[in-house]
């Protein structure tokens, strides 16, 4: 199940609180003759994602029609049902932008029911990267509205995006993205709900998809997987929609990223095919070698070595022909040394220990962000661990741990726990100033 945010958000608009609905929806049943007995847990169930019974979908929209002076319908709570007339528009671009608005207005006020909300798995993560491959596609993205949006507007979300992965970069996703999502609200919402044409509107689409990507990227590194998830999902639908493959791959290379996190490693194998064979000439070398090396670490996790070997040298060969300067915004996050720590992770996974030593000592020996070269790190320090080479370990963990100081974030916060655990049980001379470097970057509060 999926939050339900749509009547999450008219339950806003209508200023009526949970007990107030089930207790409107029981009076608004007995002038039909039900004898209803819901209460405030009901909407709150309602809200997580689950059906009202029989006629009880209706009696919503009845009561918050009365609410607002307005029709409601059942497309209006989420609770359309395919096929069934009245309920066509939930299929729509208009109405794809305000359930995605809806879920923006959610994530910014806290609900839990949205943030608490674990990854869909099986059928639903899979249908929106089957929509994003195959027809129908947008042949018309133009919408009418009250404020007409400009190249100027574009350009602000541009930038926008730009602005908050490098703060995602240096602080963390946890400290960037209640900003990005009240951007989203503020900013991206009124616009895509502007007046605009097809070539306005697919640009457009493309700006936003940037930017909803990175407040996924945030969701991630704060553990809200489930939400991460959506915005992911989001932001393939915006891609679809203003007609640039090469985003709509860039989007699956996080959800690929994603499903190794979750050890969905035959869907991580899968969601990669998909991207490179749908963008094809779209992608370019930067992606398809993080792609290619994602791959691998799946392929290096199922024990198929021949796979995972074959995928490191594709990666290893598109790396060989990215030109800096002829990549997209998006792709700026593979930098040179990526590719080498992806494929030491892989080689690690089959047990290759000298050549994935090689790969890490080759990523920390280029330049990263901040964050990245924490990982870099704490890849190497495993590596070395693993080695036997203690000393070794406990310099590069040192080094990882003052990297990591200050900076909000759950994954590199799972990073310097692994490595502390792997430094406890190594018991070593200078592992008890490298935990405690560690336990204080661990102190930092989030």
């Amino acid at each position: 199940m999926q939050p339900n945010t749509l009547l999450d958000a008219i339950l806003d608009e209508a200023g009526i609180s949970h007990a107030g609905l089930a207790a409107h929806v029981n009076q608004a049943g007995r002038r039909r003759g039900l004898a209803l007995r819901y209460e405030h847990t009901a909407v709150a169930r309602w809200l997580k994602g689950q059906r009202p019974r029989g006629q009880v979908p209706d009696l919503i929209c009845e009561v918050l029609a009365a609410r607002l002076h307005r029709p409601v319908t059942l497309d209006d709570i989420g609770l359309g049902v395919p096929g069934r007339p009245g309920t066509t528009s939930t299929g729509t671009l208009s109405g794809f932008v305000e359930r995605a608005t809806a879920l923006w207005r959610s994530d910014e006020q806290q609900r839990p029911h949205v943030l608490g909300a674990p990854a869909v798995t099986g059928t639903p993560a899979v249908m929106p990267v089957w929509e994003w491959e195959n027809p129908p596609e947008d042949t018309d993205v133009s919408r009418g509205g009250r404020h007409r949006v400009t190249a100027a507007d574009i350009e602000t979300l541009r930038a926008a995006r730009a602005h908050y992965e490098q703060m995602y970069r240096k602080a963390g996703g946890i400290a960037t993205r209640a900003r990005i999502v009240g951007f989203l609200n503020a900013e991206a919402a009124p616009l895509l709900r502007g007046s605009y044409t097809d070539a306005t509107g697919r640009q457009l689409h493309r700006a936003t998809g940037g930017l909803v990507a990175v407040a996924g990227i945030c969701a991630y590194d704060s553990d809200a997987h489930g939400l991460a998830q959506r915005y992911f999902h989001q932001a393939l639908r915006l891609a679809k929609a203003s007609g640039d493959r090469g985003l709509g791959a860039y989007v699956i290379a996080l959800l690929v990223n994603q499903s190794l996190f979750m050890r969905e490693f035959r869907q991580a194998v899968a969601f990669a095919e998909a991207a490179l064979r749908t963008a094809g000439r779209h992608i370019t070398p930067a992606l398809a070698s993080d792609l290619y090396a994602m791959q691998a670490k799946a392929y290096a996790h199922l024990g198929d070595a021949g796979s995972a070997l074959a995928c490191i040298r594709r990666a290893e060969s598109a790396a060989e022909r990215i030109r800096r300067g002829h990549e997209p915004d998006e792709t700026g996050y593979v930098q040179p040394g990526l590719v080498n720590v992806q494929v030491a992770e892989a080689l690690l996974s089959l047990g290759e220990l000298a050549a994935a030593r090689e790969h890490a000592a080759a990523a920390v020996d280029n330049p990263a962000h901040d964050r990245g070269r924490v990982h870099r790190l704490a890849m190497l320090s495993t590596i070395e661990l693993r080695q036997g080479n203690a000393e070794k370990a406990v310099v590069t963990a040192v080094q990882m741990a003052e990297q990591a100081r200050g900076m909000e974030s759950q994954r590199l916060r799972d990073r310097l726990r692994a490595v502390r655990e792997h430094l406890a049980r190594c018991g070593s001379p200078g592992t008890t100033e490298a935990a405690e470097l560690i336990d204080g970057a661990l102190r930092v509060p989030l």
